[in-house]
């Protein structure tokens, strides 16, 4: 066994335990408890988590509510809305799909509360612009704690920085567009890597405006593109649509899976992979959220949920096609040897009956997906360096960023991503704790709202 190998198997092993069972349970216990503390849930709710995405009002802010919404959307929805969930479903099952759905509809209120604080507690700079998420609602909502409150806001930001410079908004995502375009398209790997170099530069320089800008027109393309894809491929076969049902419910309780593990192994899978897809508990996508343009936290809130139902729309999208030709790829009967992307290729090329189209569409998804993500991450990356070494240091972070992008097609990455997975939980379990320590205020704004709201 050489010493990559070894560092490989140390790095799993602690990733294993960060993310284990322990806070898994955390998370799904706070999304829980707002879940039926704040009402959520109800109709209503879910309603105006569509409409407000529509709201416009005059008041302090960077970019418009549909904008920042797009931003937040353009890093939460990556490859791992194809080749995560098609790693999901290999290894758990369709039922695996039916505990994404239960653990992400109540991480739909952990969500809510992120994006309602990261509007409470912004912070307007002396350029009228904004600079807001879990740094600064932990810091400016925890001030009866200062230091305690410093502590923790400035682990969240440094967290942040190294998963944004290890591979979350980098090697991943840049490797990933790389390998598509050459597998489709025949572009070699230099000449993907210069593009992807010269793209990330023009408009991450161009700052969060252009971001935006960028992003209000690809997240939508890229959204319509794909679900119409899986759309196209579920009418093609409605015939088979009640039977992947009955798979996915027989399947989430399983007791003699050949899956392995039973049912504690297909929650697990289902769990994780819908936490990792919409990003519920991260704090990452309400750096987004403060720079709309509003002046309502609850209001902010329902547009933050309605980015998870999209990511949870196109998780379900690709795996209902995995589902629904898993005969003809052989995905749950030992034969298939496909992973990741190379698997949701085939099946959607199964699904729509012309097996090379499938991997156009998949690989110009992950192409599009994997763009904005790095695009995203660029921002939260910067707000967080801004947080933690100040103005002055954004441009370096920037120079650091994309060389990280182009550099990225053309080395290993996973012992990087190791890392950055590990960093991502206590990115995580940091947010998390200034989350619960504000759920007084989340549930304050949100009586409120609901008491104006009802009077109008």
């Amino acid at each position: 066994m050489n010493f990559t190998s070894t560092i490989d198997e140390f790095l799993s092993f602690i990733c294993e335990i960060v993310w284990s069972w322990p806070l898994i349970i955390f998370i799904m216990i706070i999304g829980i408890y707002f879940s039926f503390r704040l009402g959520i849930l109800r109709f209503s709710a879910l309603k105006l988590s569509m409409t407000s995405i529509l709201h416009h009002e005059e008041s302090e802010g960077d970019i418009s509510v549909f904008a920042s919404l797009c931003t937040a959307l353009s890093s939460t929805i990556g490859t791992g809305n194809i080749v995560g969930i098609a790693v999901a479903i290999s290894i758990g099952g369709p039922g695996a799909l039916f505990w994404l759905w239960i653990s992400s509809i109540f991480s739909l209120a952990i969500k809510y509360a992120e994006g309602l604080l990261s509007i409470k507690y912004r912070k307007i700079g002396r350029d009228g612009r904004v600079s807001g998420g879990p740094m600064y609602y932990i810091e400016l909502g925890l001030k009866d704690h200062p230091v305690f409150a410093k502590i923790l806001a400035k682990s969240f930001a440094i967290f942040g920085i190294i998963v944004t410079l290890l591979g979350t908004g980098t090697f991943a995502q840049s490797n990933s567009i790389a390998v598509a375009l050459q597998s489709s398209f025949g572009i070699p790997i230099v000449l993907s890597a210069i593009l992807i170099g010269l793209l990330t530069t023009l408009i991450t320089f161009g700052g969060l405006s252009r971001i935006a800008a960028v992003s209000e027109k690809l997240v939508p393309l890229m959204a319509v593109f794909y679900v119409g894809a899986a759309i196209l491929v579920l009418l093609l076969n409605i015939s088979s649509i009640p039977h992947a049902f009955s798979m996915i419910f027989s399947g989430a309780f399983s007791t003699d899976s050949i899956f392995g593990g039973g049912i504690a192994h297909i929650v697990s899978v289902g769990v994780r992979r819908g936490i990792y897809s919409h990003e519920s508990g991260l704090g990452s996508s309400a750096i987004a959220s403060a720079t709309a343009q509003t002046n309502s936290p609850a209001r902010q809130g329902f547009v933050s949920m309605s980015g998870a139902i999209f990511s949870i729309i196109i998780c379900t999208m690709t795996s209902l096609v995995l589902i629904l030709t898993c005969d003809a790829t052989g995905l749950f009967s030992g034969t298939c040897e496909l992973k990741g992307a190379a698997l949701t290729s085939c099946a959607f090329g199964h699904g729509l009956g012309i097996i090379h189209i499938g991997k156009y569409v998949v690989d110009i998804g992950i192409s599009l997906f994997a763009f904005t993500t790095i695009i995203g991450w660029n921002y939260y990356g910067e707000k967080c360096t801004q947080y933690v070494f100040g103005d002055g240091w954004i441009t370096a972070f920037k120079i650091l960023y994309i060389a990280c992008v182009a550099v990225g097609p053309f080395i290993g990455i996973n012992t990087i991503l190791l890392i950055a997975d590990i960093l991502t939980g206590f990115m995580a379990l940091t947010n998390l704790i200034g989350v619960v320590k504000l759920r007084k205020d989340v549930i304050q704004e949100t009586s409120d709202f609901w008491k104006s709201h009802l009077s109008l």
